[in-house]
């Protein structure tokens, strides 16, 4: 008779070595340039926009993959969220028919919902981004329904637990004891043992896949030791199922040269990535130069540096539409490795002008490629505050973003030679006329029209 745990340990082993083989294909910071991600092997700049953030729980989700790719965009935030804002959302337990949740059991519908959107996502080769926790799940209105609520389940009283069952205050205060579960903290057992069993369930999805990245959560204000704890675990079952991932956390300071960030960029060890996604609460000038001041801050130790949270829309609490074209643009020119339109209304989710902006970054990515530039701004000359920013090889290739028209001198003083410029509306992602540029000096570069507009510049062949 055939020993089944042998049997199952051949399986697991089997499928060690699958993902081993395949790792080359997983996402990872190109092996060139680790400031921007390879996939397949390849460079690849990271670029979307959805219309809500828990995607997985769309009832429409497979169509709305399809506009994402159609516009150019490879690219979701997936949070694990599960409150229910609009009446489709479901939670990942099992509820019984007294209404109560059984934290042992699981919600096939809502895991077969996450693993469909990780098939979907495959085939169309988008990667995915989770966040693993999202604060505003566990916190004011979204607390009271929730299965990890005392009153809510059959596995613990509010005693037994030490969580609540109201806690009215904003997240970021950072009140709810759920986020001090682990060992490496309040060492709590009764909670822990259940948020580890999520985890390590959607990890049994996850890690069979090579186009996911991870971060712990979204906008915390926790403890240090929290994200650390998670991101030490899920590097540990991934080690076990023999592949390898990328790691983040995302936190919640506005400033990126707060010290809050510093646990993220000081420690290339724990992750391998940085979501910068906060800076997109600054503006102009100030939005490009933090984020220059983050790729100066880890060059001994270059990473990916992605933005999966764009703000700014009308009728929005975090700027206009401007705005979130304009923080958009200023990353993707200043060297991000992603850049992601929030969902409405905080951002532009895949609206119109967002849909403009990944067709011309895709139609800029046919004539320049952004991994082989840097942030040049230097290079511009009788330049106006947030008129225009640039990245560029010298001599081989530019790629200049114009915020709203106007002009300026480019320095192409070391650079003699004829160049080929060609515009691009941003507001349509259609192309705009073509021009000649002399080297050898600096050259007047004048944007067609007001309105955004991108411009290739490539010496001739």
């Amino acid at each position: 008779m055939v020993n089944p745990r042998l049997v199952g340990l051949a399986i697991l082993s089997a499928f060690s070595i699958i993902q081993a083989d395949s790792g080359a294909d997983r996402i990872q910071p190109w092996k060139d340039n680790p400031r921007y991600w390879q996939y397949k092997g390849k460079p690849v700049l990271l670029i979307g926009g959805t219309k809500d953030d828990n995607l997985f729980q769309l009832p429409d989700l497979k169509q709305h993959l399809d506009e994402l790719r159609a516009a150019g965009g490879n690219y979701i935030r997936n949070t694990m969220s599960d409150r229910p804002d609009k009446g489709f959302e479901l939670y990942p337990f099992a509820r019984r028919q007294d209404g109560k949740y059984d934290l042992e059991k699981w919600n096939d519908e809502y895991w077969q919902r996450f693993e469909n959107m990780l098939k979907w996502t495959a085939e169309r080769e988008t990667i995915v981004q989770i966040e693993v926790w999202d604060r505003f799940d566990y916190s004011t209105k979204n607390w009271p329904p929730h299965p990890y609520n005392p009153k809510n389940n059959v596995n613990y009283t509010p005693a037994q637990s030490g969580l609540a069952l109201d806690y009215p205050d904003h997240p970021g205060r950072n009140k709810q004891p759920f986020f001090f579960a682990t060992p490496a903290q309040k060492n709590n057992a009764v909670v822990f043992r259940y948020q580890q069993r999520f985890v390590d369930k959607m990890l049994s999805y996850t890690l069979r896949h090579g186009h996911v990245l991870y971060c712990m959560d979204n906008e915390t204000s926790g403890e240090e030791a929290w994200g650390a704890f998670w991101a030490a675990h899920i590097r540990k079952r991934a080690a076990e199922a023999g592949v390898q991932v990328c790691l983040t956390e995302m936190w919640d300071a506005w400033d990126l040269k707060s010290e809050q960030h510093r646990r993220t960029f000081d420690h290339p060890e724990r992750y391998d990535f940085c979501d910068v996604s906060q800076n997109n609460q600054k503006k102009g000038q100030e939005h490009w130069d933090n984020f220059q001041w983050v790729r100066s801050h880890i060059a001994r130790k270059p990473r990916p540096l992605n933005t999966v949270k764009t703000y700014g829309a009308d009728g929005g609490r975090f700027g206009n539409n401007r705005d979130g074209l304009e923080r958009f643009w200023r990353h993707v020119i200043g060297g991000a490795a992603s850049a992601r339109f929030h969902r409405p209304d905080s951002g532009l989710g895949l609206s119109a002008p967002a849909v403009g902006s990944l067709k011309a970054v895709r139609k800029l990515e046919t004539l320049v490629k952004l991994w082989e530039l840097e942030p040049a701004n230097e290079l511009l000359k009788d330049r106006k505050d947030n008129e225009a920013y640039l990245a560029a090889r010298p001599g081989q290739a530019y790629a200049l973003y114009f915020t709203d028209g106007g002009s300026v001198r480019l320095d192409l003083s070391k650079a003699p030679g004829r160049y080929d410029l060609r515009w691009i509306d941003i507001a349509s992602g259609d192309w705009g006329k073509s021009e000649t540029l002399n080297g050898g000096k600096a050259v007047i570069v004048a944007a067609p029209a007001k309105g955004h507009w991108a411009a290739a510049i490539v010496r001739a062949r």
